[in-house]
């Protein structure tokens, strides 16, 4: 049953619990509360993971005093009037065999004015490194009031229903800030000597011992940032850390990665290396005698997990974003069918690029996501008849449409017109380190090898085959085609870009699928501002093309920064010599050169080229629909088809369209 993977499913004890394996579902903010507190959509969601098979569940973060805020779904940071929404949380997790505890933070300096319209409070004053705002350098009798907020906030954890909490010194936030040199440079007994710095956590973490009960678990979280000059090296967290640890006032550590400096490896994408929080946690398993220590940060897959537990870096590991696009990773794994888990891309377009603009996160493969009360969780229901189902279009729509339908019974033909499944999003697949795209694709092959769905390669279709074929249903996942006139939404009174007839233009599309050779000089236009334009020009890059980025944005990847994952992509570009050309358009084609205009001075100037790539919106590939509609033939219609987006709206379409059959 867990021979593949015998350390993840070995018990082991945190505090009075025994937990069931070594996987916890770690804190994030899920933004999802109703007027501060957890409903039914906020539970559903730790319900399905406690129901997938973790061992733990740390819920997201409370802040605990007013200065903290961060989002617009932040928890409330007022009174026991809180309680009995919370125990509707615990009670429900814990039916259903996991652990539960509640997470515990401040972020000091780096608050938000817009959602907290207080100050923000730090060891020191100086920046906020999250808006444009100072801070407010604390008091004496501040420092004691943040204090006790924590040790209340635990207290309503305890009456709650919380078997502990989890106390935030991570990325950056107030307790990091006062173990820190670069923001504590306080002259009190708070600051100064490392004893010092340290007296702000060790006051917390021992009044939650002493005013909570003996088998209250307490934990702390941490993260590094390596490189960062002024940021805690790993060996003054480990001696921070084996400090706490010999006076026993924590129970677990949990290692992240990254912070305000290293920003983009705080929610690593997959331009990072895999395991990245296994090194912290190594260090500290090395120095600790009593806490068990956990390894957080792009732990992605069972297999990750197994390999870092074997080399003795951690004692539990913290899968997130995995346990997010599967929420059933955990007893996959445990069933020996690893093969049939979900697995997460590590794009995080919709976890952390949701929640960056303040909403509730999703996830870019499973739509069910925040959707577990309305959906039922992460589990379809039969249907009450089976019925014949074709599916066109094997991208991201037809894929999960054609998946929904036959895993609740339905009898699937799905016809591609390609030689192979996956459509445009197979292409994103082949683009340097986006490997994971085509895993999943994988993923669906196998799927449908299990629920015996007819997969019709190199089948294009016409209103007369639907028809010949005679199907109950029909689901229309066309997709999306390239441009061919190179309109611009920046230059919007030109319908065509002059010069197009001199040839050597191509789509991303064109490229990414080798139909295209472009020349040894490239510019690549990139209207989009994601990984189309971004993921083209670093695959164009690597092979030793000169690129020359245009974009009428203000930088390069304007789409990626909700990821994060900006700033080292144009890190990347720029280590292989692409060149940037910001707010600026191409004004013409030459066939060996591009006329670029300036959009902020109307300026002109040419730069020599071979070829022009061009990454801009799509148009719908939808003349299937208009033939069936002329015929008189139902249909659903999905995805690209209905009109050219970014993949996740397709998956989400592709599922209710297989869910309501």
């Amino acid at each position: 049953m867990t021979s593949r993977f015998p350390r993840i499913f070995s018990e082991i004890a945190l505090g009075p619990h025994r937990l069931r394996n070594r996987v916890i579902f770690g804190a994030h903010t899920a933004n999802m509360s109703e007027n501060g507190l957890p409903g039914d959509q906020h539970i559903a969601y730790y319900v399905e993971r406690a129901l997938g098979g973790a061992a733990m569940i740390v819920v997201e973060p409370m802040p605990v005093h007013p200065a903290t805020v961060l989002t617009r779904g932040n928890f409330r940071t007022c009174d026991d009037t809180v309680i009995p929404a919370f125990r509707k949380l615990t009670d429900a997790v814990k039916q259903h065999g996991a652990v539960v505890l509640q997470q515990l933070y401040h972020v000091g300096s780096h608050g938000d004015s817009d959602l907290s319209y207080h100050a923000h409070w730090s060891p020191s004053g100086g920046p906020s490194y999250h808006d444009s705002d100072g801070s407010h350098a604390m008091t004496e009798g501040e420092i004691e009031e943040t204090i006790e907020a924590f040790v209340s906030a635990a207290l309503r954890c305890q009456a709650a229903g919380f078997d502990g909490v989890e106390v935030w010194a991570a990325y950056g936030g107030l307790v990091d800030q006062f173990w820190t040199p670069f923001y504590n440079k306080r002259e009190d007994r708070w600051g100064g000597a490392l004893a010092n710095r340290m007296r702000f956590s060790r006051e917390i973490l021992s009044r939650i011992r002493r005013r909570c009960s003996p088998d209250f678990i307490v934990g702390l979280t941490v993260s590094d940032e390596p490189g960062c000059p002024t940021a805690l090296t790993r060996d003054e967290l480990a001696e921070i850390v084996a400090r706490l640890d010999e006076d026993g006032l924590i129970d677990y550590v949990t290692c992240g990665s990254g912070g305000y400096f290293d920003y983009g490896s705080l929610m690593p994408t997959f331009l990072y290396p895999e395991r990245l929080g296994a090194e912290l946690s190594a260090r500290l398993k090395a120095v600790v005698n009593h806490a068990l220590v956990v390894a957080e940060s792009h732990i992605r897959t069972p297999e990750n997990a197994e390999i870092t537990l074997g080399e003795g870096a951690a004692d539990l590991v913290s899968i997130v974003r995995g346990q997010i696009a599967d929420p059933h990773l955990v007893n996959k794994a445990a069933a020996g069918a690893p093969e049939d888990i979900r697995g997460c891309l590590s794009c995080s377009q919709m976890c952390w690029g949701r929640r960056s603009r303040d909403y509730w996160i999703s996830c870019l493969i499973n739509p069910s996501v925040g959707r577990e009360a309305e959906w039922g969780g992460d589990r379809l229901r039969p249907a009450e008849r089976s019925k014949s189902v074709l599916v066109v279009g094997g991208g991201p729509a037809g894929l999960e449409a054609a998946r929904v339908a036959a895993e609740r019974g339905h009898k699937v033909v799905l016809a591609e017109a390609a030689d192979r499944l996956g459509g445009a999003f197979r292409l994103a697949g082949e683009q340097p380190r986006r490997a994971q795209i085509l895993d999943l694709i994988r993923w669906y092959e196998v799927q449908f090898e299990k629920l015996s769905v007819e997969v019709r390669l190199n089948t294009y279709m016409e209103g007369a085959d639907v028809a010949a074929l005679g199907a109950e249903a029909v689901i229309l996942a066309t997709g999306s085609l390239p441009l061919e006139t190179g309109f611009q939404k920046a230059l919007p009174d030109r319908p065509n870009l002059p010069g197009l007839q001199e040839g050597n233009v191509f789509s991303a599309e064109s490229v990414m699928a080798r139909e295209a050779r472009p020349g040894s000089r490239v510019v690549l236009l990139d209207e989009t501002g994601g990984w189309k334009g971004c993921g083209t020009a670093w695959k164009l890059a690597e092979q030793g093309h000169q690129v020359l980025f245009v974009t009428p944005d203000a930088l390069v990847g304007k789409e990626l920064q909700r990821t994060s994952a900006d700033v080292p992509l144009r890190r990347t570009l720029k280590k292989l010599g692409v060149e940037f050309f910001t707010e600026t358009s191409v004004d013409s084609w030459q066939g060996d050169s591009a006329v670029l205009i300036s959009h902020l001075t109307g300026t002109t100037q040419t730069v020599v080229a071979d070829s022009l790539v061009v990454a801009s919106t799509n148009t719908a590939a939808n003349w299937l629909a208009r033939e069936l509609a002329d015929l008189g033939i139902p249909f659903i219609e999905v995805g690209d088809g209905v009109a050219p987006r970014q993949a996740p709206f397709a998956f989400y379409e592709g599922r209710v369209a297989g869910m309501n059959l």
